[in-house]
This record gives structure tokens, C-alpha cells and sequence, in this order.
């Protein structure tokens, strides 16, 4: 909305029409009688204290006569506007026939106060129409109403309007001006009206502080309070403290944070709630959430802000647990919850998958009317997606009227969470469609989701996206393109991504490393390992696991287990059970089982299952019964109902050829009514991703792909290739052969010979670990086809060319 009015008042305005007196001017005084100061309901007047006592007083105005009065006309304006009811104020303005000046200021400081912006800037434009000469005070709540509402445009009118009536040297008004400009984010302008104030006091140092503050700024205003006190007398208050400590906090100055404690301490500024609250935000936000928590404590009275900032820092720091206790201490006591209650919540829900306290605040929130606020139902989808409950996600953000770039966000990051590729592709389509432009954040969900698909095709148009919006160039969007164009089998092309990166972040370093082990090439893991320690990028507790995971892929064991040791004694990094599931998989893997058992004897914590399912699955590799045995036996204590280790143990016993146990295991699942998962293959072609599932007649081209693959049988044979019947029995030796035919993987391989031109390489995505008898044919399709095949199972990339697989028959 434009403000012509502002630019008309600078012209005299034009005379009243003479049936209407002229507003006298501030200076007149207006007789009022003695008997009308005298009046009880004059006294009342002065006594009331709220709106149902101003209520109670009215019918005695009326009774009286008195509502004609200039006294009772200029009381009734002020209570009216003081007590927020703006309409009886201007009811009361517009009978009267003396407007004298306060009035129209009294009207004025009503609208700011109670009313929009644009009507606060009417009545403003009213009041010099009416030939009123504006007062500072006029000036100061016109600017912090466009304050309040970001609208720096109207701002300067107002600017202009408080420098044509000469107070441009008021520090009052000046202080005004630098929160405006502060508060609007042009920090900049904020400064340089700052810096030629004559004179400033506390208040106006506070004012440009915080703006620095708030704007990101942190450092600058930590330098100005320093520069403050070194220009002399002002030194900081409570105000200067509030501004200065989330600062500390938002650039994790731990050191500083602890210095300013100190003055607070001194100064006694520790009893002051706000304070409490703002070092409880600081110490949490610098990681140090026990020390936020003592300070906490030691508050006398505690507000919801106090208990919010309590709560966020135990989510932020990882302490979900801590931060729920405290969110239901808060309902115990009888706190009213804000959005920022809920937001923090729904976070320690999400990653602690509590989906039963995650609904029962998804009803809070619908009971405060909090339903409606775009902030909450974006931590409300965020929570359900980490929940595993996508479909209330989507029916969420489907009725959320004005959804933000953070709604899209969190909803195509959730279907990508969940495995839901096509979902997340398309609401990115139908977000590019509405012109809403993506973030990094979003790149990097759309990104992670097509890692998953491990399409190359659909790969490089996401990376071709990223380039043309200049995205590619922020170092998680190239990091997330590393990791995908790696788990599409491109694990060169990733090397060359990472190569060209001038910025690299320890999780790039990760996707790299990680990349290689997968992909069975270990030597090139270690190397890049050993260059990342010699630089300025120090690895984390992921690193070391991706390191180890690439020696156990590459049977590396010295190496891995070096690794194991330095991380804790250089690095102090304590192994998680994810790593010790590693060098079990790593020393089990390369058939030292008996070292393998005792190391996880040996280990300071109770094994999880990941450490068994390592064991379990390097007894099935090497044919030891006994200690897989101990292994399952393990497993189906900690988690009885997991049909994935009940296949591993059938299949072991299948390898070793003991029948009746192979019965046995399956007898014991369909007891349980546990389900053996369905082994699939994806292949891409032409825009299309088929899918094949083991023994599938259902596809189109199904007679083809059996016709074929009798003819590509034959072949293989005469190269070399025996069928592994080792896993089936009770059959006729025709059928096990017919069985293993029907793969899922040697049914999309075929289809990919059949619909690809010579020399193509196959690309196959398969959700089971490939089988032995897959990956020999599959070596020797390769050799008589003189075609590279790779294969992407649930553990790694095989890549098959001439013969040969990547993994050298080490998986």
C-alpha cells in the first residue's frame, strides 16, 4: 500500500469547510468548569483500572449528562484506547466538537497500538489534514508499528515525515529510526543512523546491539558492547545482557558466554528471569546442556519461555528423553504450552520414534488452536515421517493452507525417508511447477531419494537441476550428489564431483570413503582415508565406521583393526555398536571366527543385534554351524519375531546341507507367522523402472525373458558356468536349475540384455544380498555378452566385466 497522504501533508492543507471550528492547537487551555472536576463520576473516571470497571462508570456519563463534556470526552478517548477498544474510542473522537490535540495524539497511540499499519498511517494523515502539529511520541509508535510489521517502505516515509518536523536530532526519535531499520534486517542503514547520533545513551546502544544480534550478526555485536564501554559511561543492564547472550549462543562462544555469567553473577543480575533464561539458551546452544541445566534449576520462578529454552536445549544437545521429562513436568504444573513448546517436543519425538506421545501432541496442538500455524504442522509432518507414518504426514500437509518452502521441504524429505522415491519426485515436480523455489535443503532431500532409486539416468537430471540453479555449488547439495552419483554405481564419476570441490565437509570426506567400500575398492578407501588425516577436516565417529566397513569389504583385517585402535587413542572417539558390528563383520568375514567370537566376548558393552547378524552372517559364509548357531541363538533373544536372521539361519544350514534344520527354521516361522522377504530386482529403461520379483511371470515380456534366458544358459554352460544347487534340495535336479533360473536378478538382467543395444552397461538394483549361484552366472553373463553388469544388493555394488566381479568373490 502506497502513503500519498504523507507526501500531501508537507503542502499547508486546505481549510476546513467554516461550519466546522478549528482544532485549537496544544498550547490552548480549555476552561472545564470546577463542578465538572468535582463530579464523583469525574473522580471514578480517574480511579477505573479496567475496561468492565470503565463498563460499570458509563451508564452514570450518560445518566448525568456529562458525555458532552470536554473532560469526560478526552477520559473516555484515553481509557478506551489504553483498555484496547479502539471503535468506542473513535466513536467517542468523532461526537466530540472540541478535538483539541492530545486527543488525536491519544487516537493515534490507539491505532499503533490496537489496530493495523495502514490505519494507524490513515489517522496519521487525518491528523494533519486537520492542520495538527505532530509531537516525537507521534513518531516513535508510527515506527515501531512499521517495525513490528518488517515494512521498511512505510518505514521511511515516516522517516522522512520525523526529519521534515525537526527531530532528527532527538535522540528519543533517532532511537526509533535505528530499531526500524534494525528489525527490517538492513542492519547497515541501522548502523550508519547509529553512528550520526550526537549523543546516544543505554537505550540506543541496546537497540542497535540487538539488531546486530538479530540479524545473524553475532560477533559485531559483541564488539560493540565492548566498544560501549570503552566510549565511556554506559555500561550494560539486563537489556544489553538478553541481547548479547543468544549471540554467544548462535556462534557457540562458550568462553564468552561464561564471561558475561560472570557479570551477570556480580552485577545481580541472576534473579532477573529473563536473564536466567537467556544464559539457559546460551550454555545449551554451546553444547554444554548439563551447565544450562544447573542454572535452570536454580531459578526461583520459572515462566514457559524458561521451560522452552530447557526444552529445546536437551533436543538440540540429543537428550530426548530429558527434554520430553521436562515437557511433561510442564503440563504437571499447569503451563500452558506455546508453538515453541511444540516444535521442540514433536523434535524429541521424532528421533526417538515416539509415535504414541507424537499423536498425543499432535491433539494438544489441534485443543491450544495451534492447528493453523504453518511452524507446528511442519514439525507435526517432520515427526510423523520420522515415525514411519508418512500417510498422516501427507494428509497433514495436504490440508495445510499456506504451506511454506519448509512444508515442501519437510514433506519431501519424509517420502525419501521412508523409501517413497516417486512420492518425493513428485512434489518436487509439482513444487517447480508452482514456482517455489528450492533451497540446498531440498536439493539434498530430492537428491538423498534418487541415491536410493540408484538410477544413473534420473541421477545426472538432478545433478543437470542443481547446476542450472547454481545449487550444486553449496558443499551438502555436491556432497549429497558424491553419495548418489556413488550409490547409482558412478563411484568415478563421484570421485571426480569430489575432486572439483574447493570445500569439503567431514560428511563429503564420508560419502566419498564410503562410496569406495562399497564398491569393493578398499585400496582407494584407505588412501583417501589417509589423505583426509593429513589435512584440516578431522574425521568423526562416521568416518572410522565407513573406513572399517571398506576393509571388511576388501578383507583389509590389519588395517581395520588399526583403525578400530586409533580412533579411541588419537581421535578419543568412542566406538558406537555400529562399529564393533563392523569388526565383527571384518574379522568374521575373512573366516577368523573363534577371534571374531571373542571380540565380541571381550566388548565393554551388551552386543546389539547388528554384532550377532555380523557373526551369523560370516558363520553362513564359512560353513560354521556351531558358533552360528550361538549366534542365532543370541539374536532370536534380543529380537525373536526378525524374519531376515531366521532366512540367514535356514540358509546357512542349507549351505552346509543339514535338511532337517533347514525344515525345522521354516516350521518355526510359519508358527510365528513370520514372512521370508520377497527378493526383487529393479531395472531402468526408458523412463520406466521395471520390477522383477523371484519367479514373476506378470511381466510383459515374461515368455520372452524365460526364452531367453534357456538360450543364455546354454551359452554360460559351455564357458564354464555350473549351477549352485547347493542351497535347494528335494527336487529333481531339472527343477533346481528351472528355480534358479527364475532370480529376480538373472530375470532383469535378461530383460536388460533383451531391451539394450551391445555394449550398454547394465545397471540392477536388488533389495537381498546376492547369491552365490547369481553372482557366478552373473560373471560369466558378463564374459559371453561382453557386457559390464553391475548389481547393487543390500550391502554393497558388484561390478562385473570380462568375467570378473569388483568384489573379487569377497561379499
Amino acid at each position: 500500500m502506497s502513503f500519498p497522504l504523507l507526501a500531501r501533508s508537507i503542502t499547508p492543507a486546505p481549510p476546513p469547510p467554516a461550519a466546522i471550528p478549528q482544532p485549537p492547537f496544544l498550547s490552548q487551555r480549555v476552561h472545564i468548569p470546577s463542578h465538572i472536576y468535582k463530579h464523583p463520576t469525574a473522580i471514578l473516571l480517574e480511579l477505573c483500572n479496567s475496561m468492565k470497571e470503565l463498563h460499570q462508570i458509563l451508564p452514570h456519563i450518560i445518566k448525568n449528562g456529562l458525555y458532552k463534556e470536554h473532560l469526560f470526552e478526552t477520559k473516555l478517548v484515553s481509557l478506551f484506547t489504553k483498555y484496547g477498544s479502539l471503535n468506542d474510542a473513535t466513536k467517542v473522537f468523532e461526537f466530540a466538537k472540541l478535538k483539541v490535540d492530545p486527543m488525536y495524539h491519544t487516537m493515534l497511540k490507539g491505532h499503533t497500538h490496537h489496530s493495523n499499519l495502514d490505519s494507524s498511517l490513515a489517522f496519521y494523515s487525518r491528523l494533519r489534514y486537520d492542520d495538527v502539529t505532530p509531537v516525537i511520541y507521534n513518531f516513535s509508535y508510527l515506527l515501531k508499528a512499521c517495525a513490528d510489521n518488517s515494512d521498511v517502505v512505510k518505514g521511511k516515509q515516516v522517516h522522512a515525515q520525523l526529519i521534515l518536523h525537526g527531530f532528527s536530532d532527538s535522540l528519543f526519535a533517532m532511537t526509533s529510526v535505528v530499531n526500524l531499520y534494525a528489525k527490517c534486517g538492513m542492519v547497515g542503514d541501522a548502523y550508519k543512523m547509529f553512528d550520526r547520533m550526537p549523543e546516544r545513551d543505554l537505550v540506543c546502544w541496546n537497540t542497535v546491539i540487538s539488531g546486530y544480534a538479530q540479524n545473524g550478526m553475532s560477533k559485531r555485536a559483541l564488539e560493540l558492547v565492548l566498544r560501549m564501554q570503552e566510549e565511556g559511561c554506559n555500561r550494560p543492564d539486563s537489556v544489553t545482557i538478553v541481547s548479547i547472550l543468544p549471540a554467544c549462543g548462535a556462534i557457540g562462544s562458550f568462553k564468552m558466554g561464561k564471561l558475561i555469567h560472570g557479570y551477570v553473577f556480580r552485577n545481580g543480575f541472576e534473579s532477573l528471569v529473563n536473564v536466567s533464561t537467556a544464559l539457559v539458551d546460551m550454555y545449551a546452544k554451546c553444547g554444554s546442556v548439563g551447565t544450562a541445566r544447573l542454572v535452570f534449576d536454580k531459578m526461583d520462578s520459572k515462566t514457559v519461555v524458561s521451560l522452552n529454552a530447557m526444552i529445546d536445549g536437551y533436543a538440540r544437545n540429543g537428550y530426548y528423553d530429558e527434554a520430553l521429562i521436562i515437557f511433561q513436568k510442564m503440563l504437571d504444573e499447569g503451563f500452558k504450552p506455546t508453538n515453541v513448546t511444540i516444535m521442540s517436543t514433536l523434535h524429541a519425538c521424532a528421533e526417538t520414534r515416539n509415535i504414541e506421545l507424537g499423536q498425543y501432541v499432535h491433539k494438544l496442538v489441534n485443543q491450544l488452536g495451534l492447528g493453523s500455524n504453518v511452524a507446528v504442522v511442519n514439525s507435526l509432518i517432520s515427526m510423523y515421517c520420522k515415525c514411519q507414518r508418512v500417510d498422516i504426514a501427507a494428509e497433514l500437509f495436504e490440508n495445510l493452507g499456506g504451506k511454506t518452502l519448509v512444508s515442501w521441504n519437510a514433506m519431501i524429505l519424509g517420502y525419501a525417508q521412508n523409501g517413497c522415491v516417486m512420492d518425493a519426485l513428485t512434489h518436487f515436480c509439482k513444487m517447480h511447477l508452482m514456482n517455489i523455489k528450492p533451497d540446498s535443503f531440498t536439493m539434498v532431500s530430492v537428491v538423498t531419494a534418487l541415491a536410493e532409486l540408484s538410477v544413473l539416468r534420473q541421477a545426472k537430471w538432478i545433478h543437470g537441476f542443481a547446476v542450472r540453479t547454481c545449487l550444486n555449488r553449496n558443499v551438502f547439495v555436491a556432497t549429497a550428489l558424491v553419495d548418489m552419483y556413488a550409490k547409482c554405481g558412478a563411484v568415478h564419476t563421484a570421485r571426480k564431483l569430489f575432486d572439483m570441490m574447493d570445500d569439503r565437509h567431514v560428511t563429503t570426506w564420508n560419502a566419498m570413503i564410503d562410496g569406495y567400500g562399497t564398491h569393493g575398492f578398499g585400496k582407494e578407501a584407505v588412501e583417501l582415508f589417509e589423505e583426509m588425516r593429513k589435512g584440516h577436516v578431522e574425521p568423526n565417529d562416521i568416518t572410522f565406521l565407513c573406513a572399517i566397513s571398506a576393509c571388511s569389504h576388501s578383507g583389509f583385517v590389519e588395517k581395520g583393526h588399526n583403525y578400530f585402535t586409533i580412533m579411541r587413542e588419537e581421535y578419543n572417539l568412542e566406538p558406537s555398536m555400529d562399529h564393533y558390528g563392523a569388526m565383527v563383520d571384518l574379522i568374521g568375514r575373512a573366516g577368523r571366527l573363534s577371534e571374531a567370537w571373542n571380540f565380541i566376548d571381550n566388548m565393554p558393552i551388551r552386543p546389539g543385534l547388528n554384532v550377532y547378524g555380523a557373526m551369523l552372517g560370516a558363520c553362513k559364509i564359512h560353513k560354521n554351524v556351531d558358533l552360528g548357531e550361538k549366534a542365532a541363538d543370541k539374536l532370536f533373544e534380543l529380537d525373536p519375531d526378525d524374519g531376515g536372521y531366521h532366512v540367514l539361519l535356514a540358509n546357512m544350514y542349507a549351505t552346509a546341507s543339514i535338511w532337517h534344520k533347514v525344515a525345522n527354521v521354516r516350521t518355526m516361522m510359519e508358527r510365528k507367522g513370520i514372512q521370508k522377504t520377497p527378493g526383487w530386482s529393479l531395472v531402468d529403461l526408458r523412463n520406466e523402472v521395471h520390477t522383477f520379483y523371484s519367479g514373476s511371470t506378470s511381466h510383459p515380456q515374461s515368455e520372452k525373458i524365460y526364452a531367453y534366458l534357456e538360450k543364455l544358459f546354454d551359452r554360460i554352460k559351455a564357458a564354464g558356468y555350473i549351477p549352485d544347487t547347493d542351497s535347494i534340495h528335494d527336487v529333481e535336479d531339472v527343477v533346481q536349475e528351472q528355480l534358479l533360473k527364475s532370480h529376480s536378478e538373472k530375470l532383469a538382467i535378461a530383460f536388460g540384455l533383451l531391451n539394450t543395444s551391445a555394449g550398454t552397461t547394465i545397471h540392477i538394483r536388488k533389495n537381498l544380498r546376492v547369491c552365490g549361484d547369481c553372482h557366478t552366472a552373473t560373471k560369466y553373463i558378463s564374459l559371453v555378452m561382453k557386457r559390464e553388469i553391475i548389481v547393487r544388493d543390500m550391502h554393497r555394488f558388484h561390478h562385473f566385466k570380462d568375467g570378473v566381479c569388483s568384489c573379487g568373490d569377497y561379499w
